[in-house]
């Protein structure tokens, strides 16, 4: 017997890796094919969050939590200008939506998006599977059901190592996105996420975002009081000239980075990156304070690292760690007003723990 949830528009999807596994499910959302590594999020809400998160460009996500799309979607939850995921892969998408706030279904959301989902395939089969041989490349399809050229298209689909992802989401030109406030900040947008930007401004800065291939030296002379490296998709060594433009503004004024903008700071202070496994995505990732000792739920969505031991410790010192692999999460340069997070301390959505640290930029700012 069909689900009640189905109904007459049920129509098969599978979505292949490039090792050679196949889940077969229904399509809902947008139909066609889409390419990208395939991740699990351990996100219990959140979803409109997630596929609106830039850092998720070159992704497909899988939802770890059975039921997805039961809230809906509305407009004031986005967190950039359109959704960035690359396929959306949920055990079950409900038909019921109950929240005052919703505006839409999650289904139709995808559809107008042109997001490709698949429901009805064992989530936590696939969850497992990726954090045993790590994330892979694969292809989300409703349209072609041939296994053998899926996979064949998994493997020849491009990875996100060395991939420059920025410059698709990144915005076209300078924006104001505040007007008044005590501290002027431009923000180098990799993907920056609205709420990064809304934490900012509650915290009495006027906010100027760039383009992340802006010069240096154009962004000296708006007279900035502080910078800050946003988040963003994929490896930051594909992001060479944001590393350069990094590297001319340390010791300039005071700098903030948050995920990939931790990362590319990382690189500039004479560091490395490496690829995480499966990496870490999700809403209640536990992270230590070395300094107080405090332990703070996180969210987080990086598949990339900092190597903490590439790092020259005369000058860095290490703040954060993660309590489930000991990998780096955040770092303070010894002698400079500089200072970055591999986690999402605007945390939208998920726990409030780590929004201090945008009051400590603030800090930084009135020195």
């Amino acid at each position: 017997m069909k689900s009640q949830w189905y109904g007459s528009r049920e129509k098969k999807a599978k979505i292949a890796l490039e090792d050679g596994t196949v889940f077969t499910g229904l399509s809902f959302g947008a139909t066609g094919e889409r390419y990208g590594e395939v991740v699990f999020n351990t996100s219990m809400t959140g979803y409109q969050e997630i596929l609106t998160d830039p850092s998720y460009k070159g992704q497909i996500v899988t939802m770890t939590y059975p039921l997805i799309g039961n809230y809906g979607v509305n407009r004031e939850d986005i967190e950039s200008r359109k959704p960035f995921v690359e396929g959306f892969v949920v055990k079950e998408c409900s038909r019921i939506v109950s929240n005052w706030r919703s505006q839409k279904s999650l289904e139709e959301y995808l559809e107008e998006n042109n997001i490709v989902g698949i429901e009805g395939i064992d989530t936590r089969a696939l969850t497992r599977h990726i954090r045993l041989q790590g994330a892979m490349k694969a292809v989300i399809s409703s349209r072609d059901l041939d296994e053998t050229r899926l996979i064949g298209k998994a493997k020849s689909s491009p990875g996100l190592v060395g991939r420059d992802l920025v410059k698709e989401v990144t915005s076209s030109q300078i924006l104001p996105w505040s007007s008044g406030g005590k501290h002027r900040v431009v923000v180098i947008d990799c993907g920056v996420k609205f709420n990064i930007l809304r934490e900012l401004v509650n915290n009495r800065c006027q906010v100027i975002i760039v383009p992340a291939n802006t010069d240096p030296e154009q962004i000296l002379r708006m007279k900035p009081h502080g910078i800050l490296l946003s988040n963003g998709p994929g490896d930051p060594a594909g992001v060479p000239y944001v590393v350069e433009t990094v590297k001319k503004l340390i010791g300039k004024l005071p700098i903030f980075g948050i995920c990939l903008g931790h990362q590319m700071l990382g690189l500039a202070l004479g560091g490395k990156t490496y690829k995480l496994k499966f990496g870490h995505h999700g809403a209640n990732h536990p992270v230590k304070d070395l300094k107080t000792g405090k332990i703070a739920v996180t969210v987080q969505n990086h598949g990339f690292c900092v190597d903490m031991d590439s790092l020259n410790k005369d000058d860095i010192e290490i703040t954060h760690i993660n309590l489930n692999d000991n990998t780096l999460e955040g770092m303070r340069h010894r002698r400079l007003p500089i200072f970055s997070v591999q986690f999402h301390p605007e945390a939208s959505a998920g726990p409030h723990d780590a929004q201090y640290l945008f009051k400590e930029f603030v800090n930084l700012m009135n020195l």
